[in-house]
């Protein structure tokens, strides 16, 4: 019998409306599922209708929770960024000066996520760039740095500056395929005190080797019970034909996630180029360094200059994938869909950074743009990015419910160690880090895309992203100034991974594949949120308060 207060409460039926009778609790399922014929919330055509409700952005609705069957951990995240490369995680960051070089490009990569290379920087540098990216973890290294008998020791030192590793095969010709004579090691040169020397007078000659047509399980054998650094691959002439590191066998152990190519084993890297004639030749040196991903950058990217460059692209580099944008909808979707590109990116103005809807009034909040673009791409197999207006968790949950592939993310980076650029403490006592979009004044202005060469004012990407090289004078579409320190990305990816994985635990969905067909089908529900139930969801009515995201 129930009671409140030590008091028998005579009538335990005061809830009911006249009529009702009370039921029995073991019929509740049953009950749901023959008189409640609606479902709570919305589906997400409902919520996504303009007409009724107009543009959306994230912080506009809730997604509604679903049924806990399975830890968070079993969440998998696998899912495609373009018709061909899918990743082992959704996050991308951003090709802008402030937040991708190839330091962001290989975490974001070991991470398992992807890293596009930002091109307000000449050719070479992005090359360069691109270069140290694939070069970082490899499974048989086809194209080592090799030395000749005549390479310095002060050459090899300058070498190890250059790539960032100090391990060199030595062969009789300084090439690949002849015969090798020895092994340069950090140790062999770090303390020699004459850098005139030749590195044979230094080298390793007791090698340990394995010969060509070992498998790289084989391999990776052979170099896990040795004590060497490399594993020379030779032919039956002692010939050198590949190249094995321990350093890259440790990565596979601490980095099992990591974006690699199935059959080089090497990372994969995605780098951004414009639409000018002159970025074809940028490519063409893009491509020489081994890219994976070319993305065309652009504000708005349905034009003529990015249809053409699409078809060039697929045309002269079939291998090459090619992700146009950005678009907001379906209308420039469709072309360059029907150009050939293998992914879009989705988002026009929603960027933290980012001002042009202010001032252009062009653009769409960026919810209804990420679901309106990425059910039509659907329909041909191309994948979506959500760029742009990501400043949580939460926030990349819903890019990806809508429909989007994979979440770009700028400003959420920018303050992390592998950024380009030097922590500084603001104003205010605060460590924090430069960031700026590429339509500010700054990067418009930038001179590093010509090196300071005659003409370079009108080279860098800001001014191509934007239509702006001929104007005389610049119209700023994005702002610069600061954020907060956020630590290393190796520690806070996996921060964003794992609030990932727990919200779609919350939801009910163990992959983003359950969790896209969920929303298609109407099992994932949404809700919309008032201006006071946004308020309601934030901290509030405290007197103080540490918001400390992970630990």
């Amino acid at each position: 019998m129930p009671l409140t207060n030590g008091d028998v409460v005579a009538n335990t039926t005061t809830q009911l409306a006249a009529g009702q009778k009370l039921l029995d609790h073991t019929c509740a399922i049953a009950f749901l599922e023959n008189e409640y014929k609606h479902q709570d919330g919305l589906d997400v055509q409902t919520l996504l209708d303009s007409k009724t409700h107009g543009g959306l952005t994230y912080n506009d609705f809730l997604v509604l929770p679903g049924y806990i069957g399975f830890p968070a951990s079993d969440v998998a995240l696998d899912t495609p960024v373009t018709k061909r490369i899918s990743l082992k995680t959704p996050l991308l960051s951003s090709p802008m000066d402030t937040v991708t070089e190839h330091s962001m490009a290989i975490h974001m990569a070991l991470l398992g996520g992807l890293g596009v290379v930002h091109h307000n920087c000449t050719a070479e540098e992005q090359a360069e760039m691109v270069r140290k990216v694939k070069r970082f973890e490899n499974g048989f290294i086809l194209d080592p740095v090799v030395l000749s008998p005549n390479t310095t020791v002060g050459e090899a030192k300058l070498l190890k500056e250059k790539w960032g590793f100090g391990g060199f095969p030595v062969t009789e010709n300084g090439t690949l395929r002849s015969k090798l004579i020895g092994m340069i090691t950090t140790r062999d040169i770090q303390f020699h005190p004459e850098p005139t020397d030749p590195v044979t007078a230094v080298m390793s000659t007791d090698l340990v080797t394995a010969p060509s047509g070992t498998t790289l399980t084989e391999a990776n054998s052979v170099l896990s019970k040795s004590k060497k650094g490399k594993l020379p691959i030779v032919d039956s002439d002692h010939n050198l034909v590949s190249l094995l590191s321990r350093s890259d066998l440790m990565k596979n152990l601490h980095y099992p996630l990591a974006s690699k190519l199935p059959h080089s084993k090497q990372l994969i890297c995605a780098a951004a180029i414009g639409t000018r004639p002159e970025d074809k030749e940028r490519l063409q040196i893009l491509a020489d360094a081994g890219l994976d991903i070319v993305v065309l950058d652009s504000s708005q990217g349905n034009s003529i200059f990015q249809i053409e460059m699409i078809k060039y692209i697929k045309q002269r580099y079939p291998g090459l994938d090619v992700i146009g944008g950005n678009v907001v909808t379906v209308a420039q979707a469709a072309n360059l869909i029907a150009a050939g590109v293998d992914g879009l990116r989705i988002g026009m103005g929603s960027g933290s950074a980012c001002i042009t809807q202010e001032v252009m009034a062009v653009g769409r909040p960026q919810a209804a743009s990420v679901f309106n673009v990425s059910t039509f791409a659907a329909r041909f197999g191309v994948p979506c990015i959500a760029d742009g207006g990501v400043q949580n968790v939460g926030h990349i949950v819903k890019g990806l419910a809508l429909g989007a592939s994979t979440v770009m993310m700028g400003g959420l980076l920018a303050g992390t160690t592998e950024s380009p650029g030097n922590y500084f403490v603001s104003h205010e006592g605060k460590l924090v880090k430069a960031y700026r979009g590429m339509g500010s004044i700054d990067a418009m202005e930038d001179k590093k895309a010509g090196s300071g060469a005659r003409g370079a004012i009108k080279s860098d990407a800001g001014k191509a992203r934007y239509f702006s090289e001929g104007d005389r004078l610049l119209v700023a579409q994005g702002v610069s100034g600061s954020v907060l320190d956020r630590g290393s990305v190796t520690k806070f990816v996996p921060y964003l991974l794992a609030g990932l994985q727990h919200s779609l635990q919350d939801i009910g969905m163990k992959s983003l594949t359950a969790l896209r067909e969920g929303v298609r089908n109407g099992d994932v529900r949404f809700e919309l949120r008032t201006v006071s139930a946004q308020a309601e969801g934030n901290v509030h009515g405290l007197h103080s308060f540490d918001k400390k995201l992970y630990s």
